[in-house]
């Protein structure tokens, strides 16, 4: 008996009327559906049902049996669809002799080496990704050494708001909301010691000195 592909990624999308499965690609994950099969036993349960509904009596009790048959031939019916299907989506995949995986032609099949894109990868993408990771990896490197804090004066008290109305600041020496200066202590600028005055308290230095 032949094996049967797709039993590892597959979804049955089947209702109580008949029978529809999507399979899926095993790499990257793309799908394709089957066509719907029409259960004939299931859509014959469903209008007895709906007849039976309105009318009741003999109509109803044919619907329940109807239920049980269709319950009775369910796992045939069920495999006889999906073999049908695994027909009809086999022709939307490539298998990698390779590696088994079944993989959609238009994103993870690597025609040129007629293996998947896992075990054989197009070396021109591979060549574009690798640029792009050399890029990421280079411009960290000179943003490291560039001095991003040049213009920040790490001597001098710093705020992220406001100490009068509480806003968001990003530097400077005024809040760009109510005016008032962000910083109320200064350090001096010969030994360093933080004074709110004109003058440093401890060598007399004048602020901004």
């Amino acid at each position: 008996m032949a094996m049967i592909q797709f039993t590892k990624n597959y979804s049955d999308r089947s209702n109580d009327t008949g029978f529809q499965f999507e399979f899926y690609c095993d790499k990257c994950g793309n799908g394709f559906i089957s066509r719907f099969q029409a259960n004939t036993l299931g859509v014959a349960s469903k209008l007895l049902r709906a007849a039976g509904s309105l009318f009741g009596g003999k109509l109803g009790d044919a619907a329940y049996a109807g239920d049980h048959l269709k319950d009775a031939l369910r796992g045939k019916a069920w495999d006889d669809a999906f073999a049908t299907a695994v027909d009809e989506g086999r022709a939307h995949f490539h298998q990698c002799t390779r590696c088994g995986h079944w993989v959609c032609p238009e994103v993870c099949w690597n025609e040129k080496r007629t293996l998947c894109e896992a075990c054989a990868p197009d070396l021109q993408q591979e060549a574009a990704a690798i640029q792009a990771e050399v890029a990421v990896q280079q411009l960290r490197e000179k943003a490291g050494k560039a001095d991003l804090t040049a213009d920040v004066d790490m001597a001098a008290e710093q705020v992220a708001a406001c100490p009068h109305c509480n806003a968001r600041v990003e530097g400077g020496k005024f809040c760009p909301e109510c005016g008032k200066p962000l910083v109320t202590r200064a350090a001096c600028g010969k030994c360093g010691t933080a004074f709110t005055g004109k003058f440093c308290p401890e060598c007399g230095t004048p602020r901004g000195k």
